[in-house]
């Protein structure tokens, strides 16, 4: 490549030299030619910015110096080259190498030159650098291909193309599983037969149209799938648009909302449920104390043995009625958040036994056998007397209920650090693990026994868990199944002592912080040693010898770590600690398995139950004590 001329030279000079001159001095183009060996014969401007190489390095040598390894290895240069001899003319498009070793991809013209005698003189080879519209393009195919796949990869809503003539261009497996339209029945169709109300949306959008092409249409209703089911659906149709602002397209999304409605639904009809039961309650005490009225005074009558029998039988019902009617009012109240409690300070060993008598002439009716295991000491706490009440007497009479005649119900009342733990144990027909799992909600009833008597509306456990969570307590319901018996356990915080010292760190400092630390353990040597050698840590710690026990204090007592053998009365550890984590406030309490159990599948179970650590019994103190605290 020589220096150009002046260009008063430039000018004087003939085509052939000026044409030379103007290729030399391009730079967007790669321009050189080639022998008719593909030796570099000539090198422009162009060439060597695009390519790297200078004049003097690229002349003498072979054009495939610029192709990868493999297009020479496969003797794609000598091919193009045998190409452009045999037709004039090759172009192609691919990979071609700079001096600094970089790629680039390049569009190839390659004009094969012969003499006035056709015979071949050599070619001239233009090459344009594409690599920023390549990328471009890639970038494009790679958003194209990732939208494409989002809208296919979508499985719970219809997504689809709709030309502005209505005919249905793209459908996505949404449509299939949601409407159970195969892409290959609908591409084609008239959106209207196969998504009902969409045609009308998409003609209200179009020129002259309702809403304007600006504008996106929602509506909402019942669509009918290929099989014939029906679900209520919502469709929204967008406009896609070109640059010029005509209409390309529209974009139809179909989901499925039958969730949604039946929410909004239910919410609805639970307030009015409330507000019936509020009005259907006022209206009902009015009748049910005159009725009582009544007998009061026929009660005070000269009545025959048959009048005094009809008397008390009316009383009784009247009584159930009443007692019916006023749980239902404490439901809407505790509902609307309108249920106030008398709080003051009362023995709660008193509120038991009271309860328990109250109920102790039902029991009997039934044939149960009622224990009542109270401590020899009062157990102080702040409360509402009446509400207390209520608990203990819903659960009573619940065990009575729905536990055959002739079993057993034991009421235990103990302080466990800090707690009142009242447990309610019957030999009934238990709870199956479903069943445990709503037990507390409203309207939920277990299953009626042929020989049961009275009626019920499924509200008595709702009552006592609202009324428990009021006073700053938790209760939990555990049973070894249906047909075995149930225990309901509530926890309520003792009233504080004054002036009772804080829990200290060890003697030895070895950890400054202390935790509040849950053992259970149905062994009480076990869990009560292992709780004084941790107390002389300095640690607030619990104890629980049972499923129920756990839960109930764990929710109240929020502890930063559990203890948990695996082998628990009730239910095992591992149930234990699944329901741990889905207390509210103790997703992150740190679990650790204390147990007999040391095989490989035991130390998989506890992995998978969400335990933090696996140690086996005897476990080493030191050991345990760094787990405490190990994150």
């Amino acid at each position: 490549m020589s220096t150009p001329p002046a260009t008063g030279d430039f000018l004087a000079r003939g085509d052939s030299e000026a044409f030379r001159w103007l290729v030399d001095s391009v730079q967007d183009y790669a321009i050189f030619q080639l022998n008719p060996d593909g030796i570099i014969t000539s090198w422009n401007l162009g060439a060597q910015r695009i390519k790297g190489y200078t004049a003097e390095e690229a002349i003498g040598r072979h054009f495939s110096m610029f192709y990868p390894e493999e297009a020479r290895l496969s003797r794609w240069p000598e091919e193009e080259l045998r190409w452009a001899s045999v037709r004039g003319r090759f172009e192609d498009e691919g990979w071609r190498l700079r001096k600094d070793g970089e790629r680039i991809w390049a569009n190839v013209v390659i004009t094969a030159i012969r003499d006035a005698s056709g015979r071949l003189v050599g070619f001239s080879k233009v090459t344009r650098d594409l690599s920023e519209r390549r990328r471009q393009e890639v970038l494009l195919r790679e958003r194209e291909e990732n939208l494409r796949s989002l809208v296919e990869g979508v499985h719970d809503q219809a997504i689809y193309l709709v030309d502005p003539q209505g005919r249905i261009r793209t459908w996505n497996a949404g449509g299939e599983r949601l409407l159970g339209h195969l892409a290959a029945d609908v591409l084609g169709r008239e959106v209207g037969a196969v998504v009902e109300p969409a045609l009308a949306a998409i003609a209200t959008m179009q020129p002259g149209g309702a809403a304007g092409p600006e504008a996106r249409v929602v509506w909402e209703g019942w669509l009918r799938r290929v099989d014939g089911s029906t679900f209520w659906a919502q469709v929204a149709t967008t406009a896609v648009k070109r640059p010029d602002g005509t209409v390309k397209g529209f974009v139809q999304v179909v989901q499925d909302i039958s969730d949604r409605r039946r929410a909004a639904s239910l919410e609805t009809e639970g307030r009015r449920l409330t507000e019936f039961i509020a009005m259907l309650s006022h209206e009902l005490r009015n009748p049910l104390a005159a009725l009582t009225n009544v007998l009061s005074l026929l009660r005070a009558e000269a009545l025959t043995e048959r009048g005094l029998w009809s008397v008390g039988v009316a009383s009784r019902q009247v009584s159930h009625v009443t007692r019916l009617i006023e749980d239902l009012l404490d439901v809407s109240r505790v509902s609307t958040g309108k249920i106030r409690l008398d709080l003051a300070p009362l023995d709660l060993a008193k509120v038991v036994h009271d309860a328990v008598e109250g109920v102790r002439a039902m029991v009997d009716s039934h044939a149960h056998d009622l224990i009542l295991r109270l401590p020899a000491e009062g157990l102080a706490t702040q409360g509402d007397a009446t509400r207390l009440t209520q608990v203990v007497v819903n659960l009573v009479s619940n065990s009575a209920k729905y536990t055959p005649r002739g079993g057993r119900i034991e009421v235990a009342l103990h302080a466990a650090h800090g707690l009142a733990l009242l447990s309610v144990s019957d030999s009934g027909i238990g709870m199956a693990e479903d069943f445990i799992q709503v037990a507390f909600e409203p309207f939920v009833q277990g299953e009626r026994q042929l020989d049961r008597s009275e009626g019920g509306l499924g509200i008595g456990l709702t009552l006592v868990k609202r009324i428990v969570e009021l006073h700053g307590g938790t209760v939990a319901a555990i049973s070894p199944g249906v047909g075995k018996g149930a225990t309901v356990t509530v926890a309520l915080p003792l009233a504080t002592r004054a002036g009772a010292p804080p829990a200290t760190a060890g003697a030895d400092g070895a950890h400054a912080e202390m935790l509040r630390i849950l053992v259970v353990d149905d062994n009480a040597d076990a869990a009560e040693s292992l709780v004084m050698i941790l107390r002389i840590e300095g640690h607030d710690v619990k104890v629980a010898h049972g499923a129920a026990e756990a839960l109930a204090i764990a929710a109240a007592s929020r502890p930063q770590v559990v203890l948990l053998d695996l082998g628990l009365p009730g239910a095992s550890g591992l149930e234990v600690a699944r329901q741990l984590r889905a207390i509210p406030g103790l997703g992150q309490v740190r679990l650790i398995a204390v147990t007999g159990y040391g095989q490989p599948s035991d130390r998989e179970a506890t992995r998978q139950a969400g335990f933090d650590v696996h140690m086996v019994k005897p476990v080493d103190i030191d050991t345990l004590l760094r787990h405490l605290y190990a994150r």
